[in-house]
Order: C-alpha cells, then structure tokens, then sequence
C-alpha cells in the first residue's frame, strides 16, 4: 500500500469521526454554542483544554524550533508552560466564580463600561487575529505536504473544514472534537518518538535517550547531546545546548510567552464549560498533565530531526538523496542550490562564512519559476527543483528547509513504517485545526456577543445572535487565511508568538488587577490598555512588518518580546490614572472582594 493511500485512509477515518461528532454535538443555544452548555466533565474538558493549546505552533513547530535552534528554542517551553500555570492559579478561578465566560464581558461589568467593553472587544480581535494567522499557516502547510499542493491552496482547503464544524457545532461541537483531536495528538507525538529513540538510543523512553548515548552511529557511543554539539560546531553553528539570543530578548520573550498565555481569552473560555469552580480547578490538573506529554516530547523529536537531518543530507550526492528530500521541494518546505557546481548537499552554518550568514538565496523564503516555464529553468541538471531567486555566493551553505516541516519529516527522515508516517499526518492536522477551531470561536463571540448584543443590539435575539456569531467566523478566517498564506513571519511559533505579546500587553494587567485591585477604575483600566496594546502594535509593525533596522531595537528586545515591555507600559499607565482620578462605586468594590470568598462561605464573624 502506498504512502498516500495509508495517509489518506487514516486522515479519513479522524475526520470521519471529527465531524460525527460535531454534527451530534450541533449547538441548539447561544449557552451551548459559547460555553457547551456548562456541562463538560473535568476530564474530558481537561483534553479539549489541552487540545486547545496544542496548536500547530506547538505540535508541528516548536519541535522544529528545537531542531534549528537548539537552547534558544527553550523560551517557547518555558514560556507557554510557564504562562498556563499563571493562568490556573491567577485567573481561572475568578474569573469562574465572577460568571463571565468572555475577556470584554468581564472588563465590561468589572469596570462597569461599555467603552471599555469595547476596547476589549478590540484587543481580543487583535490577538485572536494575530493567533490565526499562525494556526492557519500551520494549517497550510499539513495539507500542501499531504496533497503535494501549494500553501495557498492548502490554508483555504484547511480553512474550509475548520468553518465547517466550528461554526456548525459551536463550543459544544468543538469540546468533544477536540477531545478526540487530543488522543489522536498524543498518539501521533510519542509513538513516533518511541521509534526514534529505539533506533538512536535503544531507549524506549524518548525523554532518557535524549540524556542517554547515541548508538546508532558506527562508533562507540557517546552521549547524544554531545554528539550534537560536535555535529553544530563542525558544521559552523554555536553549541546545540548553548543559546546565541541575549539575555534581555531570551528574558522578554519568555516573559512576553508567559504573561500572554494567562491572559488567552481562547482559553480562558474553556473552564467555562465546566460546572463549577471546583471543577475548574481539577480540570486545569487534567489540562497540565496532558500538556506535559506533549512538552516534554518536544525537545526529544527535535534533537533527533536535526541528527537524521544532517546525518541524512550532509555531504550528500543529489541523485543519491533520500526520496523524501524532493517531495519537500515539490511543495515548496526544502531547497538545494549547488553552489559550487559539485552536486553534493552541503549544510553549513554562519560560522563557515566570512560574512557570518548560511543564506542560501538572496530572499527571507525560496521563490520559484511559473509552472508554465520551459523545463531547464523548472528542474536542474542533477533533478532538482531550481528556484527564481538569486542564490547567496556569501556563504557556502546549500540547503534551506522550513523549520516547521522538521516534525513531519522526521518519521521519514529515520525510516520509519509507513503507518506511523500516517498517524502523524493525521496528529498534524488534528493540531492544526483544534487551535484554528477555538480560536474563530472566541473571535466570533466578542463580535456578536461583547460587540453586537452588549453595545450596539442589546435587543438581539438567541437565534439572531448566532448568525451573527457565524457571519463573523466567516469573515474572520477569510482574513485569516489570506494572512495564512501571507504570514509576517515564516516560522509558524514566531507568528504566534506575536499573539502572546499582544495578550500580555493589553488583557493580562487588566485582568489581574481587575481581579485582585478594587482601587482599579475604568480610566485606568482603559487607557491602559490602549496605551499597552499601541505600544506593542506599533513595534511590531515597524519591526516585523516594515523591516525596521534591527540596530534600532529597544535594547535588543525582538518584536516578540516586547509585549513583555508593553505590559509594563499598560501596569504603569493604569497605576498611575486610577491614582489621579475618582475611586470606582463601592457596590463594584464588594463585587471584586466577593469573588476571593468560596462558594457558601458566610461573612467573618471574628
């Protein structure tokens, strides 16, 4: 049986039971359509939670990141598991017990504000919009490489399924989705790894042969992560176990990670599906334990992509090239440009160069010749898919691959069965659409629910406002994927990353001291948040969109770490406002110590 027809055979029957699901799950009320109809079991919520996080940013390319980058891939680990701690014992809880399933609903009555309602609402587009973008990236990208298509027509496939049962069933379709979305994740990440780890360790645990000795080579074995620095350092890159980030941007963007996980409102919503607080809470233990089976994966699968990679490629005649090499150039995720003219596939790293760079052409991505071209400028002596960009005569460096391609090559890289290629197909593109799912949810509800029937139609009617709900998910991921095809950066988590920075910087200091802070007044709150987002907003533009020189950075900080400085910004502003102007009403006061007390606790009697 061939690759494809194995693939397609185990993506339909995960689709089939996708959509069964979301057709027996079909939302009949704006309650089972926002938050499931409250009825979800902590275990169960606890899987679509986990689902939920498990973007195409984390399953397909954090570990690619790891690959690449080595140690300075860990901020995303750090950042991200970091911030979903943060955001069970911070925010959850209240939030929970305050009854507001949506980011603006609660700043809204909390600052008792239609404004700052609506600048909330602003804020949670900006984010959701940014996130998206990503996750439809990411969606691109597994369906090119499964139907050997272009990004273009992968992202609106992609998009296409995502639309379908996400605005059909609501959050009570996409929770019990997402729980089967979830197993089939979790599976497709570690089985794989399992294989790997076997072949280069002989260890059954991924997590020991990373720390263990690397067997596979000819040799005696020597430890795998030192194999892996003389491999780097050989090749003309730092140490694998060492960063080349600097402190203060490794800092920022960690931090930046962090605080935007707890200000999420995608996930945020989700611990409304349970009953109560309680629930909640044993419903975040569930989530962190299925996180971490994907998380302490990650860094195994990386490492071991880079090793198959380089062992794979390197010093490699073309014609003698693993098959799988010019299925990646077909779509457009590998390239080889030979150079010197000797037909061998040289993979080098800045330190190889004078110049300090391992460009391979003169252009941030490959670029490549219309179909319609005659054949010699398609396809080059030796077979290979020749590209319309100028290559980089700067550096010796041949191969260009896509970060984000690194865990779908991977099984086959180490030659792995053909079914166990399959099951990770079917991992990736579960990943790609669960996060893409929650995320058009949450964007419809602060336009119909936050905007349309709290500000401009309070007289909206339940059927009414789900039509809205859908019309804005359809807009929302036309946009979406016009960006998916477009991203401002091609590496899927940096993309994301951009998302974190903004929650951080605009939802995170407003929640906190919404919740913990009765001083806190609407003035504050709302100016800084459009002081903290436009901040961030305007970095990033200057500094991703507009190509701003990097010498001009705020002490070296990337654009993906300065929402950690726009938090400080919107802290600073909201401070400082709520000190000079009029303390809130006393009843919105009691309100916000009331849900510190737990449930059916009476008043203090001594």
């Amino acid at each position: 049986m061939s690759q494809d027809l194995l693939n397609f055979i185990f993506i339909g029957i995960t689709f089939a039971i996708y959509v069964t699901i979301a057709l027996r799950s079909r939302a009949g009320s704006t309650k089972e359509y926002y938050t499931a109809g409250g009825g979800v079991s902590p275990l169960a919520n606890g899987m679509a939670t986990a689902a939920d996080w498990m973007s195409a940013a984390t399953f397909i390319s954090m570990a690619g990141g790891i690959a690449a980058s080595g140690y300075d891939a860990s901020r995303f680990l750090m950042g991200w598991t970091g911030g979903f701690v943060l955001l069970t014992v911070l925010m959850v809880p209240y939030l929970r017990k305050f009854g507001k399933a949506t980011v603006p609903d609660f700043i809204g009555d909390r600052f008792s504000s239609k404004f700052a309602r609506g600048v909330a609402v602003v804020c949670a587009i900006f984010i959701c919009m940014t996130y998206i973008m990503g996750q439809m990236n990411g969606v691109g990208v597994v369906f090119s490489q499964l139907f050997g298509i272009s990004l273009a027509k992968g992202v609106i496939i992609g998009g296409s399924i995502v639309f379908f049962y996400a605005g059909l069933g609501g959050m009570k379709g996409i929770t019990y989705t997402q729980v089967a979305q979830y197993c089939v994740m979790a599976f497709a990440y570690t089985i794989p790894a399992i294989f790997i780890a076997i072949a280069m360790t002989n260890n059954v645990i991924p997590q020991f042969g990373l720390i263990g000795d690397y067997t596979a080579g000819a040799g005696d074995p020597v430890p795998f992560l030192e194999k892996l620095d003389t491999i780097n350092e050989d090749l003309g890159f730092s140490r694998y176990t060492e960063g080349k980030m600097s402190t203060i941007d490794m800092f920022c963007v960690t931090a930046a990670l962090m605080f935007g996980t707890a200000g999420l409102p995608h996930v945020i919503v989700r611990f409304f599906t349970v009953k109560n607080v309680k629930a909640v809470r044993k419903s975040a233990c569930w989530t962190l334990l299925f996180i971490a089976v994907i998380y302490l994966t990650a860094p195994t699968i990386g490492a071991f992509a880079r090793v198959n990679l380089i062992e794979s490629l390197n010093n490699t005649s073309y014609n003698e090239a693993p098959t799988w090499l010019a299925d990646f150039e077909k779509t457009g995720q590998m390239a080889w440009v030979d150079k010197n003219g000797d037909g061998k596939i040289q993979y080098c790293g800045p330190g190889k160069s004078e110049a300090n760079s391992n460009n391979v052409f003169l252009a941030k991505k490959p670029t490549y010749p219309p179909a319609d071209s005659p054949d010699d400028q398609l396809i080059g002596k030796h077979g290979e898919r020749l590209l319309s960009v100028k290559a980089d005569t700067s550096n010796p460096n041949e191969l260009w691959f896509g970060k984000d391609i690194m865990v779908m090559a991977n099984p086959q890289m180490a030659g792995l069965p053909k079914w166990v290629i399959a099951l990770l197909m079917a991992g990736c593109i579960a990943a790609a659409l669960s996060t893409a799912a929650g995320l058009l949810l949450v964007l419809s509800t602060s336009i119909s629910h936050d905007l349309m029937k709290k500000i401009i139609k309070p007289d909206l009617s339940d059927k009414e406002e789900v039509r809205y709900a859908r019309m804005a998910s359809f807009a929302a991921l036309s946009v979406a994927a016009w960006f998916g095809i477009n991203p401002p950066s091609e590496f899927i988590a940096e993309t994301v990353a951009l998302a974190f920075g903004l929650a951080a910087s605009s939802f995170f200091p407003t929640l906190l001291m919404g919740i913990f802070f009765k001083r806190v007044n609407k003035q504050g709150a709302i100016t800084g948040m459009i002081c903290g987002i436009g901040f961030t907003i305007g970095y990033i533009v200057y500094f991703q969109f507009l190509d701003g020189p990097k010498d001009q950075l705020l002490l070296g900080i990337s654009p993906a770490g300065i929402g950690f400085v726009g938090m400080l910004v919107n802290f600073l502003v909201t401070i400082v406002i709520t000190s000079f102007t009029p303390a809130p009403p006393k009843e919105v006061q009691e309100m916000v110590e009331s849900i510190h007390i737990p449930s059916g606790a009476g008043e203090a009697s001594h």
